[in-house]
């Protein structure tokens, strides 16, 4: 009888030799990057792709005639498709780069939703949104008349499907929700929220900038209207970034910004746009990091997200029950369907002065609140420390972590 072959063991210090960056002392002491939730690091195959390009092919992109000029629009409009394919878009014509999360985010509230929302109309979106995904909907409303509202979160920190549920209504125009919390780190249901979302009549956008990193995402099966996502949180560069749209809804969209590249043709009495996607793609495009973000996606393709997603939920395991040793210790989100990004808070350290404890040890944590400060209210603290598990971590260093907090403990009760 035949037998499935055995998955290839992930080989964590095969992918630690592709980041030079971390082979590196802090303070004295190796250090233990768990910050790439805020910002991962990048493979040398990132930089020297980014590298080649600035030696070899540098030049604007479309229009030109000479040899550069057609490297690098051939370059750029391959990290396209690159990204289409990534993440199962139907069409190269539906990715546009911008510079990140919050930018997509804005192109869609300043262009979609100021021809689409007027006054009585309703955005929903979750108590746990990042701010790039609040802040761009307080504006809308206040130019528009419309309305927000926020589906509750549970105390160990998953939506609560009842109350969303309760909240969809004919009024409701378009849902945005976060794919991964940056600060809870639980996977949403996302599919589940877009059908209930079309079966109200909304639209569906959601924020992908923590779930593009760990997860296989495909925006077919998922059925959403608008993903969003961010280079720099998966390997790529900063500064660049996706939206994907369906492409009857960007045909639709007017304009974001004006300027070069996104015409078709311009008089003085008045302007022709472009066909999508540079009709979003104002002035002079980041092509660098277009093509820094196609490598990263090549690098996190040629690992595959199966095995780096297996390799981070047993890490995440291990570094839940490390952390959950620790008295007086609590860390906020679900023990399942999450990723590691771990939040907590520990005695009455204050977030800060223990990132700075741990700093001193070389060890790189985020504390604060995360641009997440109604999820901060929601659970009744001002700050919470997160350490942000990646592919290059490792069981050595959550144990350097946990044997770190330990020693902040002590230091924080003889302080008593």
């Amino acid at each position: 009888m035949e037998t499935t072959p055995a998955a290839p063991a992930y080989d964590v210090g095969a992918v630690r030799r592709d980041f030079p960056i971390l082979d590196q002392l802090v303070h004295g002491r190796p250090l233990v990057y768990l910050d790439s939730a805020a910002s991962a690091q990048r493979p040398r195959q990132v930089t020297e792709a980014i590298r080649r390009h600035y030696e070899t092919s540098h030049a604007n992109v479309h229009r030109g005639a000479h040899e550069l000029s057609l490297r690098a629009t051939e370059a750029y409009e391959g990290a396209r498709a690159s990204v289409a394919r990534h993440i199962g878009a139907s069409s190269e014509a539906e990715v546009v780069f911008v510079r990140g999360t919050t930018e997509a985010v804005n192109l869609v509230a300043g262009s979609w939703g100021a021809v689409n929302m007027g006054p009585g109309d309703e955005i929903l979106l979750t108590k746990m949104e990042h701010h790039s995904n609040i802040v761009p909907w307080q504006l809308l409303a206040e130019r528009t008349g419309a309305r927000l509202r926020f589906v509750d979160v549970s105390p160990d920190g998953q939506l609560v499907m009842a109350d969303y549920a309760r909240l969809l209504s004919e009024r409701t125009r378009l849902v945005g929700v976060t794919h991964v919390s940056n600060t809870l780190g639980v996977i949403n249901p996302v599919r589940e929220i877009t059908e209930l979302a079309h079966d109200a009549g909304a639209l569906c956008l959601i924020d992908g900038a923590q779930a593009t990193p760990h997860l296989q995402v495909d925006v077919a099966r998922i059925g959403c209207d608008f993903y969003a996502f961010s280079g720099h949180k998966m390997c790529g560069p900063t500064g660049i970034g996706v939206l994907w749209a369906r492409r009857e809804l960007l045909e639709a969209m007017p304009p974001y910004q004006g300027g070069g590249e996104m015409i078709s043709s311009v008089t003085l009495e008045g302007s022709t746009w472009a066909a999508v996607p540079q009709k979003f793609e104002a002035g002079t495009p980041n092509i660098a990091g277009a093509i820094g973000l196609a490598e990263a996606i090549r690098y996190l393709d040629g690992i595959g997200l199966d095995a780096l997603q297996r390799y981070e939920s047993e890490l995440a395991g291990y570094a839940l029950e490390r952390l959950g040793r620790i008295e007086g210790l609590r860390v906020y989100g679900p023990r399942s369907d999450r990723v590691g990004v771990l939040s907590f808070t520990y005695l009455d350290i204050h977030a800060h002065d223990l990132a700075t404890i741990l700093d001193q040890r070389g060890i790189a944590i985020r504390a604060g609140h995360h641009c997440n400060q109604p999820l901060m209210d929601h659970f009744g603290v001002d700050a919470t420390a997160r350490a942000s598990l990646y592919l290059y971590n490792t069981h050595e260093e959550v144990d350097a972590l946990c044997e770190a907090l330990d020693l902040a403990g002590e230091l924080f009760c003889r302080s008593l």
